[in-house]
């Protein structure tokens, strides 16, 4: 893995000899939106207000297998309630750079959700549909999502162009410095609207070179042929864009099971021999992935992996793996390299997990500079 003091050092000192270029760059993020509820499960309940909570996955694995053919009580505390969704989490963050957003998704319809109002007053926000709801169960080794998304059928081609406007997408489609479309798994018309807009749109289009990313979110529960169609999508928007597709690890064996690859490795060496696979099966500018503790970048020049500042036990989790994107692209947006680029993301990241809250780009630099000790 790269990551010594001397590139942590001088990736620190590029972000913040560019941080005053980010007022100047736009992003244009949809499409999804959720109101989260992070939760903690009851272990053992001493009182009204003191409980032990069960730590991991794998604990309430057994709880729940335990109950079996009898029956159970698993007590549910929300610890807050906060703005959701891939796409929300991940421009929200940009906005934290001082990125100039653009949000269109399902915040709320004809009313945004107050959850959503902090978001609006640092980005410009649209709404074009009933905001998802997802109980996220949080634990020392990971997180369960329990989301709810039959709001997000509303999200089509149709009502964006009918509730925001076809012009308008269409300028902000055509002018960002960054586009991001993300949750394609919870978004199911999000394939027919990358169809539009490769027939109706992208002809159209300069010939400037921006950046589009794209984010699946965890697309297990989709039919392999969606998934499969889904990447002939995305590799279609290179030869308009450069293309970064992000994935977590899970994410990564599962669209190298549906690219009919080799995903029996699961060790660092493995992801990054996977990962680089992967891409030269997918012709796109770069593939990055982010496993819990590092993340790796597959582009034209190799595959480059790198350390995170991993956080045993995190503040918050859910909207991690968001804000590691963000970071990523915010590095790629200044015009650093893959290696930079991904230590902007997973500290980015690492300062989200520890402290709640989006960064600045000096927060991300001190966090490079003053890196954690296991």
């Amino acid at each position: 893995m790269i990551n010594s003091p001397e590139i942590r050092k001088e990736t620190a000192k590029q972000l913040l000899a560019l941080a005053e270029r980010a007022p100047q760059l736009t992003a244009f993020v949809g499409l999804d939106g959720f109101i989260d509820e992070i939760i903690h499960v009851v272990d053992k309940r001493e009182n009204a207000k003191v409980y032990s909570r069960v730590p991991t996955i794998a604990k309430l694995g057994e709880r729940i297998s335990a109950a079996a053919g009898k029956s159970t009580n698993i007590e549910l505390v929300n610890q807050r309630t906060k703005l959701g969704g891939n796409g929300p989490i991940m421009a929200n963050a940009l906005s934290s750079f001082g990125i100039k957003v653009t949000y269109v998704g399902a915040l709320g319809y004809p009313n945004m959700h107050p959850v959503f109002g902090d978001f609006a007053k640092k980005a410009e926000v649209h709404s074009i549909a009933e905001a998802g709801h997802t109980d996220a169960l949080e634990f020392d080794d990971g997180k369960i999502m329990f989301p709810k998304t039959v709001q997000l059928n509303d999200v089509t081609w149709a009502n964006i162009q009918e509730r925001y406007g076809r012009d308008k997408f269409i300028a902000k489609f055509s002018q960002s410095n960054l586009v991001g479309f993300v949750n394609w798994t919870m978004l199911p018309f999000m394939s027919a609207l990358w169809k539009s807009l490769l027939k109706e749109v992208c002809p159209k289009l300069g010939q400037e070179r921006r950046l589009i990313f794209f984010d699946l979110a965890d697309p297990e529960k989709r039919p392999i042929k969606d998934l499969q169609e889904a990447m002939k999508l995305v590799v279609k928007f290179e030869q308009y864009f450069d293309v970064i597709l992000g994935l977590n690890e899970k994410e990564a064996y599962e669209v190298g099971d549906a690219l009919g690859l080799n995903t029996q490795d699961h060790s660092p060496e493995g992801l990054a021999a996977l990962a680089g696979e992967i891409y030269s099966h997918l012709p796109i500018n770069t593939l990055v992935v982010h496993p819990v503790s590092f993340a790796l970048a597959a582009g034209k020049d190799g595959v480059k992996v790198v350390e995170g500042p991993f956080c045993a036990k995190p503040l918050i989790s859910t909207g991690a793996g968001d804000h590691f994107n963000s970071g990523f692209c915010m590095g790629r947006m200044l015009g650093l390299d893959n290696t930079a680029s991904l230590l902007a993301g997973v500290c980015t990241s690492g300062f989200y997990v520890r402290k709640g809250q989006s960064p600045a780009i000096k927060d991300v630099a001190t966090l490079l500079k003053n890196w954690p000790q296991k």
